[in-house]
């Protein structure tokens, strides 16, 4: 039986609260947010409600008759079902809170719940059953349109919790738990690389090709590789943004596998862009017209990771390619076309960052500090630390800024060293 050094209510807080992605500090502003005015004024202010909602969360203090009011509006629930011992089995919360796994609210069963409790508190027990629940639990996380941080912090947990199964499941079992432990690395470093965390990102990208080498799943090694291949910075290697994309692309053929259409139009963009960062400009073009054929649909046998490519990701990494290069019309022309009807994401507030910044490259101050404007606002709603760091490489006066950042040349540091990518 699972027990926890804790009351039963401030388990659920905690497991609540993750379920819905929240992060402390935003469950403080959703309480400030509902409360009538005389509440809000009795309310702490800032970290103070953030540290207010921690005491709560590891039973070091009750919430008051106002505050569990508040509580329970905000997640729909009764008093007695959200501090009492009814409601959901008491083992889900306490599980869920033991292991920081968030419980996505009404999408599993008691049933489910129990069962996924009973394989953490022995491993063995790890079945089909529980990669279904695992699997459907990071699909409903990754539609999420929380902020990437939070996002990434809400999924960590997951990744631990899956590796926790792989020592005492059955083969069948493990391998389909080492391939979800992969994609959950690979969603965790795109996110960390969106929070403006690229050390981190590149470290979720090894875990996720580690687990997907273990899986021998050679389409999974090369969707990880392809990843990998697209977390740059200002410091990166040309050389090894290149050769990481031709890794992921020549791999499948090694293996006498089916090439993905997608994986290869989408590694020549990735290819792409390593030229464009060295400079050479004709292997750019060539790779970018490659990548711009039109990719055949996916095979029949489906899997759980696809190749993000899209007729307008080729263009937007194009203009990247040309930002690189120092064609700033092409790029700007191309960016303005795609963004004018761009989701509301956090890549979308970075790309509006760059279109700032070439802007303020072709000494057009006025558009600059519109678009930055954009940037920043739809920056500071999505969590884009990314983009943020790119705006303040613009000199818009909206945020204080280093200096420009100085193109890669031969010699320049490169990227984290690690593993060599040749097939």
């Amino acid at each position: 039986m699972i027990a926890i050094d804790i009351p039963l209510w401030a388990a659920r807080l905690r497991a609540w609260r993750r379920g819905r992605l929240w992060s402390r500090e935003e469950l403080g502003r959703r309480l400030a947010a509902e409360a009538d005015e005389d509440t809000r004024d009795r309310l702490p202010a800032g970290r103070g409600l953030t540290e207010t909602v921690r005491s709560w969360e590891t039973g070091e203090r009750r919430p008051g008759e106002r505050h569990a009011e508040l509580l329970c509006r905000l997640y729909g629930a009764g008093e007695a079902d959200l501090f009492g011992e009814s409601g959901e089995p008491a083992g889900t919360a306490l599980w869920h809170h033991l292991t920081g796994v968030p419980l996505v609210p009404g999408r599993f069963t008691p049933e489910e719940e129990e069962r996924t409790g009973r394989a953490i508190e022995n491993p063995a027990r790890a079945d089909l059953q529980t990669v279904a629940y695992l699997e459907a639990l990071l699909d409903a996380c990754a539609r999420s349109s929380r902020r990437p941080a939070d996002l990434a912090d809400v999924l960590s947990p997951v990744f631990t919790l899956i590796e926790g199964f792989h020592g005492d499941a059955r083969p069948s079992v493990r391998r389909a738990l080492i391939m979800l432990s992969s994609e959950d690395a690979e969603t965790i470093s795109r996110m960390r690389y969106e929070a403006g965390d690229l050390g981190e990102a590149l470290r979720w990208s090894d875990r996720a090709r580690r687990a997907a080498g273990q899986s021998e799943d050679e389409r999974l090694v090369a969707y990880t590789l392809a990843g990998r291949a697209g977390l740059t910075g200002p410091r990166s290697d040309p050389g090894e943004v290149v050769e990481i994309a031709v890794a992921a692309r020549e791999r499948p053929i090694r293996e006498h596998a089916a090439p993905s259409p997608r994986l290869a139009a989408l590694t020549r963009l990735r290819e792409a862009r390593g030229h464009a960062m060295a400079g050479e400009e004709d292997m750019c073009h060539r790779r970018l017209e490659e990548s711009a054929e039109p990719p055949e649909a996916e095979p029949e046998e489906r899997t759980r990771y696809t190749f993000g490519y899209s007729p307008s990701l080729h263009e937007v990494l194009a203009a990247e390619c040309f930002l690189d290069l120092g064609h700033l019309d092409d790029a700007i022309e191309i960016l303005e076309r795609e963004l004018a009807s761009a989701q509301t994401s956090a890549a979308t507030a970075y790309d509006l960052a760059r279109l700032a910044h070439a802007y303020a490259d072709a000494h057009e101050s006025e558009r600059c500090a519109q678009v930055a404007r954009r940037a920043l606002d739809l920056a500071r709603q999505t969590g884009a630390a990314r983009a943020l760091r790119e705006l303040r490489l613009t000199r818009s006066g909206l945020l204080p800024g280093p200096r420009r950042r100085r193109p890669w040349r031969p010699g320049t540091p490169g990227a984290p060293g690690g593993p060599r990518w040749a097939t």
